[in-house]
């Protein structure tokens, strides 16, 4: 490897050796770069790598809420700008008890380069807190994002940095969060936060974004190898809005996801969650609050593999859409024994870099990134904040073709980039190399600060 890339690995291997996915991400990302370092020398000569790896800014903030008992608790909140180079921080909020700085860093290292693949003007960051909203009633809910609110606001905008949901944050929590923002500073300035619910400045298929945006691509790739969506079985994991939105794009194009799962294991549908049923009780199940999904087993009756995931299926597509880190080398071996052709990454880091390696090494298997194949999340959150900047409401038609159409030129962008630089046909080095020259240009041009 380059020389002053190792350099840079070693320096955040070192400085972030306590925050592993961190080191992880940025360990897969420039591994990818080396061809593009080679070409542009001033990268080196003004160090841009180091400060890419590096947040402009980082902050924790106490969040101090009262239980319904009575009772008072003290969390930790967080938010990283990690760069905003070609525009306001863009990125989520995830409440969930593993959230740590090392979480935060590495959902906004990946942001940037998701959001400038998408082509708009969004920069990258990430928030959360160590808040488990699960078990918790919505007064208690309402309180945490009303403190939540309070330590935040002076440090976003419309024009500085506007969050969104993830993992813990749906439409109640930003429901919250936006009424205490208006509360505080006095204004109704709806481009501060996305995922808001349509009567307040919300756009529509918002929540199934992530999960279309995720499809449009895979037909891209289906596309490429003479094959089509119809037809195809998918195996995905989780049941939150992600995979939602992938079963009901999937089944509109002719194609069935037969897997879910949960922390207690996974559902095995043969039939697929194809039915507008089963697809409604996504999100009820979503709405209990249990966070179990042997739930859709019991009433469909269909296979609950409890303590397992879902990686051993025989499918042709796998699409691991819940968390990082969710596929390790021993799934990895699992999908390319069972003859997966098509391996599309949908949650943030869902494999291991080992993991992912050997599945990039392995003959016939495609592997797509994260970064490009959930961008359609982000992307629809910017036509969020355009829509709000406009004051206008565009149709459910309006925004899914302009989510097809971002979704289809990042794919295009992320082969360009991997030709131009010789590495065939390798969407994950396309990908990092397109969401890398575009932010690393806005970088240089700024000069060094």
């Amino acid at each position: 490897m380059n020389a002053y890339l190792s350099s840079v690995i070693e320096h955040v291997k070192t400085r972030h050796a306590n925050e592993p996915e961190f080191v992880q991400t940025v360990e897969e990302v420039l591994s990818s770069l080396e061809p593009v370092i080679e070409k542009h020398p001033e990268y080196e000569k003004a160090d841009l790598l180091t400060r890419m790896v590096e947040p402009e800014r980082m902050f924790t903030f106490r969040v101090c809420w009262m239980a319904d008992d009575g009772t008072w608790h003290t969390n930790i909140g967080y938010r990283c700008q990690f760069n905003g180079a070609i525009g306001p921080y863009k990125g989520g909020l995830r409440f969930q008890k593993n959230v740590y700085p090392g979480i935060i860093k590495f959902l906004g290292f990946e942001q940037v380069f998701k959001n400038s693949l998408t082509g708009l003007p969004i920069g990258g960051g990430k928030g959360g807190s160590d808040f488990d909203p699960a078990g918790k009633s919505d007064a208690e809910i309402m309180r945490f994002c009303q403190s939540f609110m309070q330590a935040l606001y002076r440090y976003i905008g419309p024009d500085v940095d506007v969050p969104a949901g993830d993992m813990g944050v749906g439409a109640k929590e930003i429901g919250y969060l936006y009424g205490e923002y208006r509360r505080l500073k006095g204004a109704f300035e709806n481009g501060v936060l996305t995922g808001k619910g349509f009567s307040y400045g919300g756009s529509l298929i918002r929540p199934e974004a992530t999960g279309f945006g995720a499809v449009y691509y895979l037909e891209n790739v289906l596309k490429h190898e003479g094959e089509e969506l119809k037809g195809k079985t998918i195996a995905c994991a989780g049941f939150g809005n992600v995979t939602w939105g992938i079963c009901k794009k999937a089944t509109e194009l002719g194609a069935k996801v037969v897997t879910l799962s949960g922390p207690d294991g996974y559902v095995y549908d043969p039939d697929g969650v194809a039915t507008a049923e089963k697809i409604a009780y996504l999100v009820e199940m979503r709405n209990s609050g249990r966070n179990v999904v042997k739930d859709y087993a019991d009433k469909f009756g269909v296979e609950f593999h409890a303590g397992e995931k879902p990686w051993g299926v025989k499918v042709d597509v796998v699409m691991p859409s819940a968390m990082q880190n969710d596929v390790h080398m021993e799934q990895a071996k699992q999908i390319a024994a069972n003859g997966v052709k098509y391996y599309i990454e949908v949650a943030n880091m869902p494999t291991t870099n080992d993991a992912l390696k050997f599945l990039m090494e392995q003959p016939g298997v495609i592997v797509a990134p994260s970064k490009a194949v959930n961008a359609g999340g982000v992307a629809t959150s910017a036509l969020e904040m355009a829509q709000n900047s406009e004051r206008l409401v565009w149709t459910e038609e309006e925004v899914d073709k302009q989510l097809h159409q971002i979704m289809d030129t990042i794919y295009s962008m992320s082969v360009e980039a991997a030709e131009m630089y010789g590495l065939g046909y390798n969407l994950v080095a396309g990908a990092n190399i397109a969401g890398f020259q575009r932010v690393a240009d806005a970088m240089m041009a700024q000069g060094v600060f």
